[in-house]
């Protein structure tokens, strides 16, 4: 059954612009060449990046920092994390998704080049990401920013790892996260799996596809079995509880392969007492917002850009 009758119009053409790859260990380095190359369609780049170079978990590690008005302080922040299934992505290549959210909101925006699997399987990635967000707040008096107002936000694996790193600091006992905000996020490794626990026959057909997820997870996985007390922190749908987490925002299309996936961890954030924030667009699939006169995608702006304001108590910008 095909759901392309089910598209937002306004998204339509945005399918011709996404290639149709089919992630194999053998197709996945000419994937990141050709992704690196194409730049997929963005917004112009309204800030400049400066690149701060931290200490990672394996040696130093990029951080892209956007910062709207330099030398101020008391300031929220965000800690942002790129998408690509775990496998492929760049922030030096995706630059306008945090340069544009730190321009229209009003603060900055830090961006971590974490390392991709397969060649740096879990924990790497999340080790990276949790070693960016305690960067900003062991140095939050010298970058100008508030400690007690940093939030953590990603796109897809981005999403995932912002979940995962959500996770770690509640469990390692900080830093503290004041909001995580999740773009169709990728917390279950097993959906599309023999083990997947959805049978949604509208999702998944387009741009991140079942088959893809899978090669994403194993290359994750490596060698790790998620049955020890790190579990979630690889996959957080599989957190025995979360309670304690930040206020989270969450927002999907409803034909993304991630839908079921969190709805669920939506609801289970609500019966954990955690304040929550979901929404669904019509008609979209992976990756729509970067198609920004789409009608959906719109929506999307305005409500991220409205939870964000909110929960870090920033004043709407004109």
């Amino acid at each position: 059954m095909s759901t392309k009758h089910l598209i937002d119009p306004d998204l339509l053409p945005g399918l011709e612009m996404f290639p149709g790859f089919e992630f194999t260990q053998a197709t996945l380095e000419p994937i990141r060449a050709a992704m690196a190359a194409a730049r997929i369609a963005q917004p112009a780049q309204p800030l400049e990046a400066q690149v701060r170079i931290i200490a990672g978990p394996a040696g130093p590690l990029e951080v892209y920092w956007f910062d709207p008005h330099p030398g101020h302080s008391g300031r929220a922040a965000l800690l942002h994390i790129h998408g690509g299934g775990m496998v492929i992505g760049s922030v030096r290549n995706m630059q306008a998704g945090p340069s544009t959210l730190a321009a229209n909101l009003g603060i900055p925006v830090a961006s971590v080049e974490y390392r991709l699997a397969p060649e740096t399987p879990f924990p790497g990635p999340q080790e990276d990401c949790l070693a960016a967000l305690s960067w900003l707040a062991e140095n939050a008096a010298d970058l100008g920013i508030d400690p007690d107002r940093i939030a953590i936000c990603g796109e897809s694996a981005g999403g995932g790892l912002a979940a995962a790193v959500a996770l770690m600091a509640r469990d390692k006992g900080g830093p503290k996260l004041a909001a995580q905000i999740l773009t169709y996020p990728m917390l279950d490794h097993r959906t599309g799996s023999a083990d997947c626990h959805y049978s949604n026959r509208t999702t998944g057909e387009f741009i991140w596809t079942r088959a893809s997820n899978q090669f994403g997870w194993e290359a994750l996985r490596g060698t790790y079995e998620p049955t020890d007390y790190r579990k979630a922190w690889f996959s957080p749908s599989l957190a025995d509880d979360l309670d304690g987490l930040p206020p989270t925002w969450i927002g999907i299309g409803a034909l993304d392969l991630f839908l079921d996936e969190d709805i669920e961890y939506a609801r289970r954030l609500a019966s954990a007492g955690v304040e929550i924030e979901f929404h669904c667009y019509p008609g979209a699939y992976h990756g729509f917002n970067m198609f920004p006169q789409a009608s959906p995608t719109r929506a999307y702006h305005r409500d991220l850009s409205n939870a964000i304001t909110r929960v870090l108590s920033l004043e709407p910008q004109q």
